[in-house]
């Protein structure tokens, strides 16, 4: 008696976790909101990228928000959606699925068996991290969900990553505007006329190198970079007396650089392994 008992709680229990379940929607189309988060334009444009991209590559991609995937993981939703939706060619199985938990804050890209060579878990986890999430984290989901695709499709479509920054190339920027740099040669080109009426070509050319110096000292707070900076100027301001032009001081002539589908759509028959990555924002 007591046996049966336990027997038919654990039943009851059962079918009530499987009852809470959040169900998986039906597949329409490849960009799925339930939350009603993505703009319609948005929608549409990530629907035209998708489809041609499936028309190049065969490969279908899909895009599914949701509020909440509880009580579920995001793994076991996205592998719940994945066996439904059945992404990807049959016998190729090069399907992706990007899900979005808006509510939980969590997102998952779900990678078909003939994608997780070139798809990897690893490259997964940096699309989420440097494509989507600083995006989500700003509260711009559109433009978290198109960088997410945009990078998923030129991984599938066989393009590498680039390479990860480094902390000196995430701290390399300079602390202005490009733009600036035509300000600061028009100034110098102005101070350097001033200097010459009043002190001569050398002596003009010698204070100008000396205000240059200082300049960069102060921006880049390196020695050698205010030395080079003064003498690249001083050598251009006196030669630029001896060139016959009328113009002020001029940097050499060189540009300074800082270094779309609709509805009817349905899966293919593809499956997948469980491969991808996590992420939240």
């Amino acid at each position: 008696m007591l046996r049966a008992l336990l027997s038919a709680a654990l039943a009851g229990l059962l079918a009530c976790t499987a009852a809470a379940q959040v169900a998986v929607p039906q597949l329409k189309s490849r960009v799925t909101d339930m939350t009603r988060t993505l703009p319609a334009q948005s929608v549409m444009q990530l629907e035209q990228r998708l489809a041609a991209f499936e028309r190049e590559k065969g490969t279908q991609v899909a895009v599914l928000l949701v509020p909440t995937v509880r009580p579920d993981s995001i793994e076991q939703y996205a592998v719940r959606v994945f066996e439904q939706w059945r992404l990807g060619r049959k016998g190729v199985d090069d399907g992706v699925l990007l899900v979005v938990a808006k509510n939980d804050r969590e997102l998952r890209i779900e990678v078909g068996y003939g994608l997780e060579g070139v798809l990897t878990d690893a490259t997964s986890n940096r699309i989420i991290n440097d494509d989507i999430v600083p995006h989500f984290k700003r509260g711009e989901f559109a433009a978290g969900v198109e960088a997410g695709v945009v990078r998923i499709l030129k991984v599938a479509g066989g393009e590498p990553l680039p390479p990860p920054a480094t902390r000196s190339q995430r701290n390399s920027s300079l602390p202005f505007a490009p733009e600036w740099l035509i300000a600061i040669f028009v100034f110098l080109q102005v101070i350097n006329q001033v200097l010459r009426t009043m002190l001569g070509r050398v002596l003009a050319a010698s204070v100008l190198a000396a205000l240059t110096g200082g300049v960069v000292w102060v921006i880049f707070h390196s020695v050698l970079a205010a030395v080079i900076g003064s003498v690249v100027v001083f050598v251009a301001s006196i030669g630029d007396g001896t060139r016959g032009g009328r113009g002020g001081w001029s940097s050499g002539g060189g540009a300074w650089s800082s270094g779309s589908g609709g509805g009817g759509f349905s899966g293919g028959g593809g499956r997948s392994g469980g491969g991808g990555a996590s992420g939240r924002w």
